[in-house]
């Protein structure tokens, strides 16, 4: 059964308004940025030469590192980098 033109047309507005709702941020539908899992960042990490390096520190170093990030708005990866950076060329 073949559909009248007005009914085609609201049909495709519908569409069309549904493709509007559900257009996501980067391309991805239902507005949701797909997260990365954990073999795919190991993969990204490897590639920008970032290895893991696990140490044990007392906590209140840790809280320092912590509120430097937050005041530097910046992640702890960076700021431990950084520091470690001065550190040794002294």
């Amino acid at each position: 059964m073949a559909m009248k033109p007005a009914e085609l047309q609201k049909y495709n507005a519908m569409k069309l308004v549904n493709r509007m709702k559900n257009a996501g941020t980067h391309g991805n539908p239902g507005g949701t940025v797909k997260p990365v899992d954990r073999r795919e960042q190991r993969r990204l990490d490897q590639a920008a030469g970032l290895v893991p390096f696990a140490v044990k520190l007392k906590g209140e170093l840790i809280q320092q590192i912590h509120a430097l990030a937050t005041e530097r708005k910046t992640g702890v990866n960076e700021v431990v980098a950084e520091l470690l950076q001065k550190a040794l060329k002294k």
